[in-house]
């Protein structure tokens, strides 16, 4: 016999050849069938070799490795003599994808997903790769609440052992929320229980943030919602007996049905202390929220314990465990609760891991971190030490974790991770308005130079009105104990002879000055600086008969010694995006003797952000100026407030609040009022995104004066839609304001946009 077949199938499915064979001696290997493979890739998966003794195990074990390359669909063991003939039947190739009716999907992502999976073109067919492409599509899809899609696949040999795979999709209807139940509620009413889901039927804006699409993620959500809601208003036994959802036949319509027992409602009998109480009981007592009498909530039960977990962090104990343990008495449906205190042990931290920052230097961060190493544990330090790191306004996102140190019970690292933003600025300002058409503006600032910290600013700004080139340089840790020191030098021009709300005039001013910054606590820090400025006015023939009488008694040019201080508290949690605490600022200026001008100048800021619900966020925003002459001498009327603006009254021009002369010109005045209401909430379906927020926002504002009266009835207010967006390209920000009660004379600017580029 020329040939002898070896069973290898026989032998590899019952353990022994059924049709053996006599054992030779390899002398040579010969491969036949291959068209794309190498025959030395078989050699190379071949685990015998020319001069090997050949028997039936071994010949399983060659058959199994070829099999396991995945590269052939038969393989074959021949002999031939003493030459082992190793016959294959390759696997076709994908020559081709396509996709038909597909358009819920980019149908690069689909191909780019499927090569992930192992399938793609000029790669090795295998169709159970090929069926598990196909159930990962339709889950997909099913995450599009698409449940009535249908696929299927055709693979089409081609020449040279290839083929061609087209996936056939009908995507179908998406399946709509037409209906959720709730049944067993007692003490609230269905609509408003309802009104607690992210869930729901079809609405106005649903088309936008498919919340009328099921989600079982978004389901557990609500249902969690639907308990918190009870847990918190003493329903302490409440349960969600079973939930179903159904979807019709034509799988286009989903109800969903929510079965609760509400039970009784519970109140608050006691609330005691018991374990390791290392800290005064009278103390711990303050931080209970829970009162004897009131209806049970678990949200305050919860921010209880959390509050003496973390006291306890901040005396070093990182995991303390504090639990609360309720007894009850469902006679008279009230609880009793013992809250169980064990510390454990003091806790320090041995090292502070910092990461993420690419440009920003180790030191810059480390800085500004409150908890040290190799001291104890503080958690209100940590929080301190996180809150003044994105406070730096470098970073997108900042991250603290205290994982304990393997193999120790008292000790933890810090691991500060960040992620790193644009600190580089190209500021673009725009408004457009019916008299000024289109005013621009930019400024150049890098706050993070080098990576070090020091920031570096210029502004070139070479519109109609001001016209300004100023250069300023900040290192905020001139000294070691936080100690800020910064130069600046500008060259600015004034021309308002294209603005047709103030009177003509010109100024051309050049200064330089020196400033410092001294901590005085973690929030609150002063500034004061000193420098010299000189400034040339020019009138015309048109300016006001005020601007020509102060040029003929002070003369054209005056030299300014300029002294100002300053005090500021920054309690807010953020700077990019900041959602609660308070910041407050007082800044003045006055002119020094020796100058040729004498006058004082002074603002006072206080804004407040409160936490509201579902990331809302309020912000309250309030300023105020007073200024004067001094020693005799006039305010000069180049430093008087203006209102007016995107950053002052929105929907007016700027310098379109105020006083105004017989011609219409801003007078503006001595004294200044700034009131600025807005609801900030991120757009529907942002999730845990910052960079984008939406406001809705009143406005309302007014300068006095020197002789007139201060009159709360002269504000003028504007309300409108504001958005703000820390874009890749730099930060956007843009308000569309109506104004309420426009005065005589005052012109408008309904549209404002602030834009800057990042980098």
């Amino acid at each position: 016999m020329r040939k002898q077949l070896i069973a290898f199938v026989l032998a590899t499915l019952f353990g022994r050849a059924v049709w053996a064979i006599d054992s030779f001696t390899i002398r040579d290997i010969r491969v036949e069938g291959l068209q794309r493979t190498e025959a030395g890739t078989v050699f190379g998966y071949l685990p015998v070799k020319v001069g090997d003794t050949l028997t039936d195990e071994r010949a399983a074990q060659a058959i199994k490795a070829l099999f396991a390359t995945g590269f052939f669909q038969d393989v074959r063991l021949e002999r031939e003599g003493d030459v082992l003939v190793v016959v294959v039947e390759e696997r076709p190739a994908v020559a081709q994808i396509e996709f038909n009716g597909i358009k819920e999907f980019d149908k690069d992502a689909l191909k780019k997903g499927l090569r992930d999976l192992g399938l793609a073109e000029s790669r090795i067919f295998d169709r159970a790769l090929l069926d598990r492409a196909e159930q990962e599509l339709k889950r997909q899809y099913l995450t599009r609440g698409k449940y009535a899609m249908e696929v299927k696949t055709t693979v089409t040999p081609l020449e040279r052992n290839r083929v061609s795979i087209r996936f056939d999709v009908d995507e179908g209807e998406v399946a709509k929320i037409r209906q959720i139940s709730i049944l067993g509620n007692q003490a609230f009413k269905e609509s408003d229980l309802l009104d607690l889901f992210v869930l729901r039927t079809p609405g106005w804006l649903t088309w936008y943030t498919k919340n009328d699409q099921y989600s079982r993620q978004k389901l557990t959500g609500d249902l969690e919602t639907l308990r918190s809601h009870y847990l918190d208003r003493g329903y302490l036994e409440f349960n969600i007996d079973s939930t179903q959802v159904s979807i019709t036949p034509d799988k286009r319509d989903i109800y969903i049905t929510v079965s609760v027992t509400e039970g009784a409602k519970y109140s608050v009998s006691a609330v005691r202390l018991a374990g390791d109480l290392i800290i005064p009981e009278e103390e711990l007592k303050a931080l209970v929220k829970l009162r004897p009498g009131d209806a049970f909530s678990r949200q305050l039960l919860t921010e209880t314990t959390k509050a003496i977990s973390d006291r306890l962090g901040a005396e070093g104990y990182a995991f303390a465990n504090v639990n609360a343990q309720p007894e009850l008495d469902k006679e008279k449906r009230q609880a009793a609760f013992t809250i169980l205190v064990d510390p454990g042990r003091r806790t320090y931290v041995r090292r502070i891991n910092v990461v993420g920052n690419t440009r920003t230097r180790d030191e810059v961060i480390r800085r500004e971190l409150r908890q040290v190493e190799g001291a104890w544990y503080d958690i209100q330090k940590i929080n301190k030490s996180r809150t003044r790191v994105d406070r730096l306004n470098y970073f997108d996102e900042v991250t603290v974790e205290t994982p304990p140190v393997p193999g120790t019970s008292d000790q933890v690292y810090l691991n500060v991770a960040v992620k790193e933003r644009p600190t580089g600025n190209l500021l673009i300002g725009a408004g457009f308005s019916s008299s000024e058409k289109l005013v621009l503006s930019g400024s150049f600032a890098q706050q993070n130079l080098f990576g070090s910290g020091k920031s570096l600013a210029a502004q070139i700004n070479s519109g109609r009105i001001n016209r300004t080139y100023s250069l300023s340089y900040t290192d905020p840790y001139y000294t070691t104990d936080g100690v800020s020191r910064g130069f600046d030098i500008y060259q600015r021009n004034v021309d308002s002879s294209t603005l047709t709300t103030i009177g003509t005039y010109k100024t051309s001013s050049l200064g330089a000055g020196i400033r410092f910054g001294v901590p005085i606590s973690e929030d609150d820090g002063i500034s004061f600086g000193l420098s010299v400025d000189r400034t040339q006015i020019t009138t015309y023939s048109d300016s006001p008969q005020r601007y020509i009488d102060y040029v003929n008694k002070f003369g054209e040019s005056n030299t300014t010694f300029l002294g100002s201080a300053g005090w500021a508290r920054d309690g807010r949690d953020s700077l990019l995006y900041p959602t609660t605490g308070t910041l407050q600022r007082v800044f003045g200026e006055m002119a020094l003797p020796g100058g040729s001008l004498r006058y004082y100048k002074a603002n006072y800021q206080y804004q407040r952000y409160f936490p509201l619900f579902d990331n809302f966020t309020l912000m309250a925003n309030g300023e105020i100026g007073l200024a004067n002459g001094m020693n005799g001498k006039d305010l000069p009327f180049f430093k008087n407030f203006f209102a007016g603006g995107i950053g002052s009254v929105r929907g007016y021009e700027i310098a379109g609040v105020g006083p105004r002369d017989t011609n219409g010109d801003s007078l503006g005045g001595n004294r200044k009022i700034v009131g600025n209401i807005e609801l900030l909430f991120p757009p529907p379906g942002a999730g845990k995104d910052r960079s984008l927020r939406l406001g809705v926002f009143l406005d309302a504002g007014q300068v006095y004066g020197k002789d007139q009266k201060f009159e709360l009835g002269d504000l003028r207010y504007s309300a409108g839609l504001s958005v703000s967006w820390a874009s890749p390209m730099g930060p956007l920000k843009v308000s569309v304001a109506n104004p309420l009660n426009r005065g005589e004379g005052e012109r408008t600017q309904r549209f404002q946009f602030q834009f800057g580029a990042g980098f």
